[in-house]
């Protein structure tokens, strides 16, 4: 079983991966297991975000707009964040699924998901309370990252 007991004195990390212990197989399904939990929480909250949305359109707010958006800064962090962190894992889940039968058809319901995500995002947010270009650039960062890795990767084994 992934995350065999390593125990050292004084360690927070009582429970840690040792490549000659832990088998891939055990690995990839605990990997998949909280990339997917990841996924549901930060789709869900980002649907539904904290505080919830406006009901009517009084007080000058717009019905369906999220409360939390009247703390414009607060609420930034959050989606830039809350996006950084549905994205990560859906390229764990991408990554550990490829190749895998009817790994076409999950990544199609991955980005179905993700373009529902956004479009719900962009509905419960009032124009001026979200920098689209930020949550794109965040949603864009662990695929940049990844890239980048891989380019170094190849560089580095033909030298």
């Amino acid at each position: 079983m992934a995350c065999s007991p390593q125990v050292s004195k004084g360690s927070w990390f009582r429970f840690r991966y040792d490549e000659y212990v832990d088998t891939p197989n055990d690995t990839r399904n605990v990997l998949l297991v909280v990339a997917t939990v990841i996924t549901a929480v930060t789709f869900q909250s980002g649907v539904n975000p904290p505080g919830g949305v406006w009901q009517d359109d009084t007080n000058g707010h717009k019905a369906g707009t999220a409360i939390y958006a009247s703390q414009n800064g607060a609420f930034h962090v959050f989606l830039t964040s809350n996006t950084l962190a549905l994205s990560s894992s859906i390229l764990v889940l991408m990554s550990l699924t490829y190749k895998f039968p009817f790994y076409l058809e999950l990544w199609a319901a991955i980005l179905g998901m993700f373009a529902t995500y956004a479009s719900a995002v962009f509905a419960i947010s009032p124009d001026e309370s979200v920098r689209f270009g930020a949550l794109f650039g965040a949603a864009a960062v662990p695929f940049v990252f990844r890239f980048l890795i891989q380019i170094y990767k190849r560089f580095k084994s033909k030298t």
